[in-house]
């Protein structure tokens, strides 16, 4: 178990966002971190503010995964599109019919599938 002190002295880094005090800002600086691109911090709070946590997670663990990679900042918001365009084409939305429905006249309605 770590000891208080050295929580505290790893969070005060002096290129760390400060004002953190939502679990997504935090998590947001995680993935700043782990991508070793603190330049962007705000990018990565945003994203894990609007974005799936699963989804964010694949990406990251993706890029992890890479050995030898120049920019893992970039290789991380090209695999967040494509697994984005993934769920987009595997989850329908639920508030759209799969059928529309065709008012021809007053009394005649037509179902186009």
């Amino acid at each position: 178990m770590k000891d208080i002190k050295n929580i505290l002295k790893q969070t005060q880094d002096a290129k760390r966002a400060k004002n953190i005090s939502q679990e997504f800002q935090l998590f947001g600086v995680y993935l700043a971190d782990s991508l070793e691109d603190q330049k962007h911090y705000s990018l990565y709070i945003k994203l894990a503010k609007t974005h799936d946590r699963g989804i964010l997670e694949e990406a990251l663990s993706f890029v992890k995964g890479a050995s030898s990679v120049k920019s893992r900042g970039k290789l991380f918001m090209w695999k967040l599109k494509q697994l984005k365009t993934e769920v987009k084409v595997e989850k329908p939305n639920p508030d759209k019919p799969t059928h529309a429905l065709q008012n021809v006249d007053s009394k005649t309605l037509i179902i186009s599938e």
